[in-house]
């Protein structure tokens, strides 16, 4: 949710809502004011040359707010949101968009902390469930998970690499009780009804194709190295 547009600055004045604040020589809103824009929100804190510049705490109409920092009207440094529909964002802000190292609360009580890019997960973060306590730690991009990450749940964890949020390719499950299941993830075509135009519709399912059990190993990246070389070594056995 972005405040850019608000009717704050119209132009000549003509939606310029109540303001009551300091201005500079020239008239333009500079210092510390509060503003009640014409839409209902309301913003207080430090102005610019006429724009919000600096601390400031921004209401809007729907319940939502936003606390931080602000650079020529936008969102931009460190800054918390809180959205209406009770979730939260505390973070970094590049020019009104989630960028940066930030924290984000779900309704349901999940959490993410890590990287963020154009509003999106991207990067390095760590995803906690919160109604089963399991988490994903590893790499995101555009939303989803993708390359090398693991899911970590009570009893196991899972360490391999994703495509488009699912675990694909060379991976293995490390269970508590003190062993490893090797092994990959596989798409496997399943034929579905006859669609519409007289095809056959089909759907990529994911296999788990395990390979051996092994006791506990240093942690390695599952995408390369000696367990990569080891499943190749026993898909030419198979």
């Amino acid at each position: 949710m972005s405040d850019a547009e608000s009717d704050e600055f119209g132009d000549e004045g003509s939606k310029l809502g109540e303001y009551e604040g300091d201005r500079n020589e020239a008239g333009e809103r500079h210092g510390v004011g509060k503003a009640l824009l014409v839409n209902g929100d309301m913003y207080q804190g430090q102005y610019e040359t006429g724009k919000r510049h600096g601390q400031g705490t921004y209401h809007f109409q729907n319940g939502a707010r936003y606390v931080g920092q602000y650079y020529e009207n936008m969102k931009h440094g460190q800054g918390t949101f809180y959205y209406p529909d009770g979730s939260r964002y505390e973070g970094s802000w590049v020019e009104d968009l989630r960028q940066g190292h930030g924290v984000y609360t779900y309704p349901n009580g999940d959490t993410y902390d890590g990287e963020w890019l154009h509003h999106m997960r991207d990067g390095q973060g760590v995803y906690h469930y919160h109604e089963t306590g399991s988490k994903y730690k590893g790499s995101w991009m555009n939303g989803k998970l993708e390359s090398s990450g693991e899911y970590i749940h009570s009893s196991h964890r899972y360490k391999g690499n994703f495509v488009n949020n699912n675990p694909y390719g060379l991976g293995k499950y490390v269970f508590d009780i003190g062993c490893e299941q090797h092994g990959e993830y596989r798409h496997a075509e399943q034929d579905q009804a006859e669609g519409e135009w007289g095809e056959l519709a089909s759907t990529a399912v994911l296999n788990w194709i395990p390979k051996s059990v092994t006791g506990l190993t240093p942690d390695k990246d599952t995408s390369g190295g000696e367990q990569e070389t080891a499943l190749e070594e026993e898909r030419a056995e198979d």
